[in-house]
């Protein structure tokens, strides 16, 4: 009997990055019905933290009894001297080229390699896929807006000076957005890194390497940017990368036999669409000062809140950790706000309390999984960006996507929000007499419905997903070297 091909998967140890990919290849499994199996490439995370949470996906997505083979590559070295996140992300891969490419060669002939999936970070393994001649996919977790700045990297080159985008005095042209202010670029690019710069360029440059891009957007959610990079305007005089428009790919986790949270019990308590939410993500903390500013401002805004807090991380590491609530607080805070307001120190699920229908608004850190969520269960934002591309995902959120409530920062003192800014955005948002709030909920609660017809039966991510299966089951099965 002849054995199913299986489409190989090469995710980050990145959470957001891991399951993200994850979902995306259970996407490809349901709609292939059985003609394949999925295969994933596991690499050894670069912290205990992360190791852990990799691992227990592994377990859990292992218990599921999904056609879904994980792999354990070997570890690694790892690099050094790296000026941030990205280049050891980037020199780490290269490092693990001869695992992987051992590992898919070893694959064979019992299962038939389709195609190869690699996260948008993992370009320098199209090496390795090319001398493999098997086809190559980039799986973009990201929004079609930075995969569209990051195409453009090398033409935006000879308008930067030394100082990156903070000394330029124009706009930034990102194809299908309105004119860009350069104060919101990605913060890894705004600062003099040219070597943080370098990397982003390179991925961008090898991007045009794959049969496609796998994108974790839609039609409805980024329609004029997705055009704009397939008609070729991020790289003139080159053909574009083929587009698969998926999304919103979301991993909605498992709460089954599991008691509610204390946030849930809280929110439970609260009337419909009054509570603001305010959660900076996985890697997200506010340093003292900024946490006073927060507090007189919720205290000021006069309105129900579900503050998650956290305290900044252990030296070396990038998590935050749990918040001594009676340390950074205010004296008097929680005894003023009681009843209205609570202040979680540690984890909460978010995806659960943003479709609590007690949740009205969400101040979020601006990662793209985040929006997503919040977009899903149409709950407007306002958006604080603290790292990555999230000052991108901002200003399209706002300028763009229109559900937010912008919040003016001082972007000279790391991004800094006074308490009476974030008293103005909450009532914004919140109350019934702005139309920035009204037209944020509005179009909040239109996005949501766009979202789930997208990826409903003959929506327009669902039809991609077809077509994407559809290309890679007829691939050529040797001796392609087009990937």
């Amino acid at each position: 009997m002849t054995s199913r091909p299986t489409v190989v998967l090469i995710p980050s140890w990145g959470s957001g990055h891991f399951m993200s990919a994850l979902e995306a290849g259970k996407g490809l499994l349901a709609t292939g019905r059985g003609a394949f199996t999925l295969t994933v490439l596991v690499m050894h995370a670069p912290s205990e933290a992360m190791a852990s949470e990799v691992q227990g996906h592994v377990r859990r997505e292992t218990a599921s009894g999904l056609d879904i083979r994980f792999l354990q590559l070997p570890a690694v070295e790892h690099p050094t001297g790296c000026v941030d996140p990205v280049e050891f992300a980037s020199r780490y891969v290269q490092l693990h080229a001869p695992h992987v490419k051992a590992a898919i060669a070893g694959l064979g002939p019992s299962s038939r390699v389709a195609a190869v999936v690699v996260d948008l970070f993992l370009t320098a393994l199209f090496d390795v896929l090319h001398e493999l001649a098997v086809p190559a996919y980039v799986y973009f977790s990201s929004p079609a807006a930075f995969l569209a700045l990051m195409l453009r990297l090398p033409a935006l080159r000879e308008d930067l000076t030394g100082a990156g985008f903070e000394a330029m005095e124009s706009t930034v042209d990102v194809p299908g957005l309105p004119p860009v202010p350069p104060s919101y670029m990605p913060a890894c690019l705004v600062k003099a890194k040219i070597q943080s710069y370098d990397w982003f360029e390179y991925h961008g440059r090898r991007f045009m390497e794959a049969r496609g891009v796998i994108v974790n957007t839609s039609v409805e959610l980024e329609g004029s940017i997705l055009a704009a990079i397939a008609d070729g305007r991020c790289v003139p005089g080159h053909p574009a990368p083929a587009l698969h428009a998926i999304g919103p790919v979301i991993w909605f986790g498992s709460t089954d036999d599991e008691q509610p949270h204390e946030c849930v019990r809280w929110l439970d308590a609260q009337p419909p669409a009054s509570v603001v939410f305010l959660c900076f993500g996985s890697m997200g903390s506010l340093d003292a000062a900024q946490v006073r500013e927060v507090a007189v401002g919720l205290e000021r805004s006069g309105h129900r809140f579900l503050w998650v807090l956290r305290g900044p991380p252990v030296a070396g590491t990038r998590l935050p950790t749990d918040a001594n609530l009676d340390e950074v607080l205010p004296e008097g805070f929680l005894e003023a706000t009681t009843g209205r307001g609570l202040v979680w120190p540690a984890w909460a699920p978010q995806r659960e309390i943003l479709s609590h229908a007690a949740v009205g608004g969400f101040v979020t850190h601006c990662g793209w999984n985040s929006i997503l969520e919040s977009l899903w269960s149409g709950v407007p934002m306002i958006p604080w960006p603290l790292y990555g591309e999230q000052h991108l995902n901002a200003f399209e959120l706002v300028a763009g996507v229109g559900a937010a409530v912008a919040l003016e920062m001082d972007r000279r003192k790391g991004f800094f929000v006074e308490a009476g800014e974030l008293e103005r955005a909450v009532r914004s948002l919140m109350g019934g007499a702005s139309e920035e709030g009204r037209k944020a909920r509005r179009t909040a609660a239109e996005t949501s419905a766009a979202c789930r017809e997208a990826v409903g039966e003959g929506g327009s991510s669902c039809a991609a997903l077809q077509r994407l299966v559809g290309e890679i089951l007829v691939l050529p099965t040797e001796g392609d070297d087009s990937s």
